[in-house]
């Protein structure tokens, strides 16, 4: 295989969730600016509102490739992604991804390119990359720490599973991992799985998307305007995270007692057809007034971060959103649910950046302890270490630029050199 050229090709591969979609795209971004040529597959409703994103004057070495699943009667096209899918379709999704491997395999005949970036939920990629003579790098979109803590801590755990699927999805890809991350977050740990995958761990920073100026959202940005500096906590659970009737009860109760300036974007699960006003304490909005902004659906999530009125970010802890807000050094209000998120706020609470609001023995949130953890970290003096802390991270890592990117590129031009090698 010749090098081409006017620079390398990539093939990226993700798995069919947001949190995975995103950092893919964003470090094919990054990767398209230095001489790479992206081929970006995924499916058609996937990319759907990537192509409105990017535009082929400021990304035109990104080309997006269409994958069809093949056809499942209770998995119609627009439901082959994570966002909307009802959960006990998600095994099928998987399984439709993994039939999917003879297209995959033609597609790297068709295209040919000198690298295949893939995910952990395509084991298979690295084999069928590997028989073309095309060296197969995983890019993981979590953390290291998660892997770390269920090798150490989980013998016996259901998590195991993830850690025995992570080292066998190692096995036939190349001698580096990349991972969404940095050393300034979790330097111990990003040298602890090296050695327990024999891997180069090489980070990629926290690729987080750049705020987009979007005029139909500006009604975020002048109502935070209005309020003082770092006075405001922003409150959302992600994009596929959904809280229970009840949860939001206690949140909101939460919220209203700590009197803090509050913006909260709540999602419900697509189909379910709910007012925010069903499931908001009776009279709550009249009560926080203008203190607090309550939106259903999207909100523009880095640019209310980056705002200076914000002072604190109540989050699930999914990892996209814990490195946006040490991104942007705001301080976190963990509430995690499930899967990834403990270990995530477990990780944020040890380097000082977040405080978890802790649920009663049988798992509720309970209103009390959401004020109290708020103010904690907004407005008491036993936050202003966490305060300090976390404007501290966000200097570190927006100090470190694009220094990983660059490490990244020479990587990858020496894997593409030492395949050429191994033709030869």
């Amino acid at each position: 295989m010749e090098t081409k050229q006017d620079g390398l090709s990539v093939l990226m591969l993700p798995w069919l969730a947001h949190g995975h979609i995103s950092p893919f795209l964003e470090l094919a971004k990054k990767l398209s600016k230095r001489n790479f040529h992206i081929y970006f597959c995924s499916t058609p409703i996937t990319l759907s509102p990537i192509k409105e994103q990017l535009s082929e004057k400021s990304f035109p070495s990104i080309q997006l490739v269409e994958l069809h699943l093949p056809a499942f009667p209770d998995l119609p096209p627009h439901h082959h992604t994570t966002k909307g899918l009802p959960p006990h379709l998600n095994p099928t999704l998987r399984k439709a991804l993994d039939m999917a491997e003879p297209t995959i395999s033609t597609l790297l005949k068709l295209l040919n390119p000198h690298l295949l970036i893939c995910d952990l939920f395509q084991p298979w990629a690295p084999v069928l990359a590997s028989a073309q003579n095309i060296p197969a790098i995983l890019f993981y979109t979590t953390g290291a720490a998660t892997f770390c803590y269920d090798n150490y801590h989980l013998d016996d755990h259901e998590y195991r599973g993830l850690m025995d699927w992570f080292l066998k999805s190692t096995k036939k890809s190349s001698n580096i991992i990349l991972m969404k991350t940095c050393r300034e977050i979790e330097a111990k740990y990003i040298d602890y799985l090296s050695v327990l995958t024999e891997k180069k761990i090489v980070p990629v920073g926290v690729l987080v998307q750049d705020p987009i100026d979007e005029n139909n959202h500006s009604e975020f940005i002048q109502w935070l305007s209005n309020k003082e500096q770092s006075s405001t906590v922003y409150v959302s659970f992600g994009s596929e995270c959904f809280l229970s009737h009840e949860e939001m009860e206690e949140i909101a109760h939460g919220l209203e007692l700590s009197s803090i300036n509050f913006i909260w974007a709540v999602k419900f699960p697509m189909g379910e057809k709910i007012r925010i006003d069903e499931v908001l304490p009776q009279g709550f909005l009249d009560r926080v007034g203008d203190r607090g902004m309550v939106v259903e659906g999207w909100a523009p999530q880095a640019k209310i971060l980056e705002h200076s009125s914000i002072g604190g970010f109540v989050s699930h802890c999914g990892w996209s959103s814990v490195v946006e807000g040490m991104r942007y050094g705001v301080p976190i209000i963990a509430m995690p649910l499930h899967g990834d998120q403990p270990l995530n706020a477990k990780l944020a609470a040890e380097i000082g950046v977040a405080m978890e609001v802790k649920r009663e023995k049988d798992g509720r949130i309970e209103r009390g302890e959401v004020a109290k953890v708020i103010r904690e970290v907004m407005v008491e003096k036993t936050g202003e270490e966490l305060r300090r802390k976390a404007n501290e991270m966000s200097e570190k890592i927006e100090k470190k630029g694009e220094e990983e990117i660059e490490v990244l590129v020479e990587e990858l031009m020496q894997l593409c050199k030492k395949s050429e090698r191994s033709e030869g």
